[in-house]
């Protein structure tokens, strides 16, 4: 089992469940799991908790403070352009 250490604001890529292939950021990170959002389905208020196995990490890291879903959103859109899904 593979265990992401990533820290909060990691942008990373979702390799099960219903949201496979769809990018989401780090919001806390609570050992073999980690909970997601993506600021449209999973708010910053009410991210998604996941196993880290079922996560693929990137090198992206997008700054927390003062974040908002609008601003969350408007990052992973231009890292979906940036990777051509």
């Amino acid at each position: 089992m593979r265990i992401c250490l990533e820290e909060p604001g990691t942008v990373v890529k979702s390799l099960a469940g219903r949201d496979r292939g769809r990018f989401l950021m780090i919001v806390r990170n609570e050992g073999a799991f980690v909970w997601l959002a993506d600021g449209r389905e999973r708010k910053l208020s009410s991210p998604k908790k996941k196993n880290a196995a079922h996560i693929a990490p990137t090198k992206t890291v997008i700054p927390t403070e003062g974040l908002t879903d609008k601003a969350l959103r408007g990052h992973l859109m231009s890292f979906v352009d940036k990777e051509g899904c």
